[in-house]
């Protein structure tokens, strides 16, 4: 299957965060963004709040302007952080006093996030669910002699 080089790069990065343990929902460096974006938290003030969808001024203006930061749009960066942390279990946006999960830097907690940011990545390129296994499990059914 043919995929996008931002693609290919940003699940190069992810998948590396994930097995040297260095993916974590809460720090703008270490999250999904922030590792897509080669640990920088610029991206931080692209809205007023982490994990918020809604673009601020600064946001705003990036977007018009057409900028991306390694291929993406500010609107898609948004979209990515707000699709991890919702996987990870928090209540978005991030603060004190919503709910998040026991323990954000569980490896299932992370996967689950993982893979709902894949999912959303393969759908901003257009192209089949590169996590989705259940092809795999498709059989022709046999026939039965009785």
């Amino acid at each position: 299957m043919k995929t996008s080089t931002r693609l290919d790069l940003a699940i190069k990065k992810l998948y590396n965060a994930f097995h040297n343990n260095e993916l974590h929902p809460e720090c703008c460096r270490q999250c999904a963004v922030g590792n897509i974006l080669d640990n920088k938290d610029s991206w931080k003030h692209l809205s007023d709040h982490h994990g918020a969808i809604e673009l601020n001024y600064i946001g705003n203006v990036h977007q018009t302007l057409g900028r991306k930061f390694n291929g993406y749009t500010p609107l898609e960066l948004l979209q990515i952080e707000a699709a991890f942390l919702k996987a990870c279990g928090y209540q978005l946006p991030l603060h004190h006093k919503n709910k998040k999960p026991k323990s954000p830097t569980d490896k299932d907690t992370l996967f689950n996030g993982l893979t709902e940011v894949i999912t959303l990545l393969c759908k901003l390129d257009n192209i089949p669910n590169i996590m989705d296994y259940t092809a795999l499990l498709k059989t022709q059914p046999k026939h039965v002699l009785i």
